[in-house]
């Protein structure tokens, strides 16, 4: 084997070590009491190492991460309360697991991260709103807003934890947001208005 191949593959081997490293030390301990050292120390590597393969905590644990959000299978869910169940489902979801929350806190300055995050629900969420019935030609747009409504109360409860939706249980949660998911999900795309073009006239008189 020729030595750039040789390097290669203790490269690979480095770079999984640590991954399984983070994965099990930040489900053990949390994202923001997870180190570097202490995931150095369980790969058996320097941690200068670690910082070499992905520059920071935040770029370790984005490319560490590894989500199933678990989404149920929106088939079987009567059409009526579709975005009660995703809203319901979801806030479970954020509440049971502290490293998606941590994800999402790190998307917001991490590009990894974020990269990650639009990975989850552009894949799982999507996937999810395809089986729901929802039109093939809408679909898409219909999960990009869906996420867009999950991922704003995720930052405002849990991460900028603004008191009146942190006061809110999960049932008044879903009672509030879920007709806005079922909306996203059901109706009709709203006639889209036409904006004429705006153009500058001299006053009348001048």
């Amino acid at each position: 084997m020729t030595e750039p191949a040789t390097r290669t593959r203790r490269s690979d081997a480095t770079r999984a070590a640590i991954l399984r490293a983070a994965r099990e030390r930040f489900a053990a301990d949390g994202y923001d009491r997870a180190t570097i050292r202490a995931i150095a120390a369980d790969a058996r590597i320097d941690p200068s190492m670690v910082m070499r393969y992905y520059g920071s905590k935040e770029g370790l644990f984005a490319a560490a991460a590894e989500f199933d959000l678990r989404l149920p299978d929106l088939a079987e869910v009567p059409p009526d309360r579709l975005g009660e169940t995703l809203t319901r489902h979801f806030v479970r979801r954020w509440e049971a697991d502290g490293t998606l929350v941590a994800l999402l806190r790190a998307a917001a300055t991490n590009p990894g991260a974020a990269d990650r995050m639009r990975g989850i629900f552009a894949g799982q969420l999507a996937t999810a709103v395809a089986r729901s019935g929802a039109d093939p030609a809408t679909a898409d747009r219909r999960a990009g807003l869906v996420a867009s409504q999950i991922l704003g109360l995720a930052l405002t409860r849990y991460v900028v934890r603004l008191p009146p939706v942190v006061d809110l249980d999960p049932e008044e949660l879903a009672a509030w947001v879920g007709p806005t998911i079922q909306r996203y999900l059901t109706q009709p795309l709203p006639p889209v208005p036409r904006v004429w073009p705006v153009t500058e006239e001299e006053p009348d008189g001048a």
